[in-house]
């Protein structure tokens, strides 16, 4: 990305300037002068890097090493955090969004707990296991979106008989920086009472239908299962079509039935069908995308960097950096962003081809 995008070029720190600026540090004083060239810049300028997590290759050999390594008791959830080689230390994946790839063994049970920051689970690999939200068990597929939304009681396991792995994604950078984190295990670490059979969640709001007298207080989706069989159906049925956007192929948002708008309210998720073949035109945009591979191959220019991708690896695009995709065959790209976040605060741009918006 390009340096030196200031307004305004730094004052230069003279003997005198340097002694005065000494003397008011030790009140909590500093010059907004001396700093004010690299923070308000012509162009945003990201900290994170284009990367590419490589699962089959070198992470899930590592990922499952870790069943040896420590208990699902001892370790609470066992992640491998996706940690942006521009942000080392920080724990996130792009300057506003963490990732990280979870696993779960057969037997294993995590405890339930809910917190402030928003999260979302894609499942890559692995049957058998299940998300309970609010005591409503969730049976995980390959390819199937699960929501659990701020401040949502939730909880895991792993009936099966093979190791189970998802992706999952969290606004913890924007939470951590806003301050209000907060979090607490369910009666000291016990287990939610069952709630609602399994796909009520669906019947009751995913069906194009809401029950009589329903309302709603929060801006998450009262759905939290999106299973993929469905999702890559409708991509399917959509492509016969033949309407391709220019910058993202055949792309469609996973939605809050209720209102129209993203799942939940800071993380906003997509799945894209790339169709064979297709090399899509540039996209530049203020938010950070992180990609995971459900089906396919090909790769995505960022910038100066080319990444290669196929089934099940992990990038990131982040914010301001020129991309374009190129498909082999058919590849279906599960992605999220903090793109609804921007556009709430009238601060999302994003530039097609040499054109603004």
């Amino acid at each position: 990305m390009a340096e030196n995008l200031g307004l305004h070029d730094k004052p230069e720190t003279t003997p005198e300037r340097a002694e005065f600026y000494a003397k008011i540090d030790p009140l909590s004083l500093a010059p907004l002068w001396d700093r004010l060239s690299d923070i308000v810049t012509r162009e945003p300028h990201v900290r994170a890097k284009p990367h590419v997590w490589k699962y089959d290759s070198d992470v899930r050999p590592l990922l499952m090493s870790t069943a040896d390594l420590i208990t699902a008791e001892e370790a609470e959830r066992r992640v491998l955090i996706l940690e942006n080689p521009g942000l080392k230390g920080q724990t996130a994946a792009s300057d506003a969004l963490f990732a990280g790839l979870q696993l779960i063994m057969p037997g294993e049970i995590a405890p339930t707990h809910r917190h402030s920051p928003a999260a979302l689970r894609f499942i890559v690999e692995g049957e058998g296991a299940y998300t309970s939200i609010n005591g409503e068990k969730t049976p995980m597929a390959v390819g199937d979106l699960i929501l659990t939304p701020s401040m949502v009681w939730h909880d895991h396991g792993n009936e099966g008989t093979g190791p189970v792995v998802w992706l999952d994604g969290l606004d913890l950078p924007t939470v951590k920086f806003l301050g209000p984190m907060f979090a607490e295990l369910y009666n000291g670490g016990e287990l939610y009472p069952e709630g609602r059979p399994a796909f009520d969640n669906m019947s009751r709001y995913g069906a194009n239908m809401l029950p009589i007298g329903a309302k709603f207080d929060t801006e998450n989706s009262p759905v939290f299962h999106y299973p993929y069989v469905d999702t890559k159906q409708a991509l399917l049925n959509i492509q016969k079509a033949g309407e391709i956007d220019p910058c993202h192929g055949i792309k469609m948002r996973y939605v809050n039935p209720v209102n129209g708008g993203p799942v939940m309210a800071t993380i906003d998720c997509y799945m894209q069908l790339l169709p064979k073949g297709l090399v899509t035109e540039t996209l530049q945009s203020s938010a950070a995308w992180i990609y995971s591979v459900a089906e396919g191959t090909g790769k995505t220019i960022v910038g100066d960097t080319t990444i290669e991708w196929g089934p099940r690896d992990v990038f990131v695009v982040p914010g301001w950096y020129p991309h374009h995709h190129e498909a082999d065959g058919d590849a279906f790209l599960f992605n999220f962003t903090d793109m609804m976040i921007q556009e709430k605060l009238g601060l999302y741009r994003e530039r097609r081809g040499n054109v603004t918006h």
